[in-house]
């Protein structure tokens, strides 16, 4: 497991729909190693504070199988390392065995794994096509988030290990799965509710779909 690409952008004003929008999705990759700090990379900023970023979304990986998958689904456009907006572009972890709460070391830094990247509109801005949000999450290839445990420095090539797993009750895909295809899995639900890493918006809106199964 390693990072095979590490990517920052700063925010810029981009035209979509007759509109100027301002947006973090546009990163590149870096060379050499990047300071990782509680919420951000060095060089790395997010646009809209209320839904990208913060504690539990410091850090977004993507991983480097699903390249392939798009390629085939999106035939002669041009998808290189960071075009889904990841700051680590990661092979060798999926969401399918990636656990809320997993904490991983990542060059001299540590991370903690807190949740799926929902899309926003700001996909469609970076593919130049609106249809790419429901697309990507019908994927359930969502990559996922991480807070930061540990500060340090984190560069293409480092080395990614598992440190820690406290709960193995909840994968990343899970969540996907519970918020867009199986809302009525109440024993699932529960579960994820009980997970103390995941963020407490999340918890709060399986709660809210509990009570709905359970009325």
């Amino acid at each position: 497991m390693k990072i095979l690409s590490l990517n920052v952008g700063l925010p810029r004003e981009v035209s979509w729909q007759g509109k100027l929008v301002t947006t973090g999705i546009f990163k590149g990759p870096v060379k050499g190693p990047v300071m990782l700090r509680t919420l951000n990379l060095d060089g790395d900023r997010q646009a809209d504070l209320t839904v990208h970023g913060g504690m539990s979304k410091a850090v977004y990986a993507y991983p480097s199988e699903h390249y392939a998958y798009w390629r085939t689904q999106l035939p002669g456009l041009d998808l290189p390392w960071g075009m889904f907006g990841e700051n680590f572009t990661i092979e060798g972890l999926l969401e399918e065995a990636v656990y809320i709460g997993d904490r991983l070391g990542v060059g001299a830094a540590e991370v903690m794994v807190t949740e799926p990247r929902m899309p926003c509109f700001k996909l469609g801005i970076k593919f130049g096509r609106a249809d790419i949000i429901k697309r990507f999450l019908a994927s359930r290839r969502t990559g996922f988030y991480f807070a930061v445990v540990r500060e340090g420095l984190v560069g293409a090539g480092d080395s990614v290990n598992l440190i820690g797993r406290e709960q193995a009750d909840i994968s990343v895909a899970d969540i996907t799965r519970l918020y867009s295809f199986e809302r009525d899995d109440v024993k699932a639900l529960r579960r994820a509710i009980e997970v103390d890493a995941l963020p407490q918006s999340w918890k709060g809106y399986f709660q809210h779909q509990l009570e709905k199964q359970m009325s």
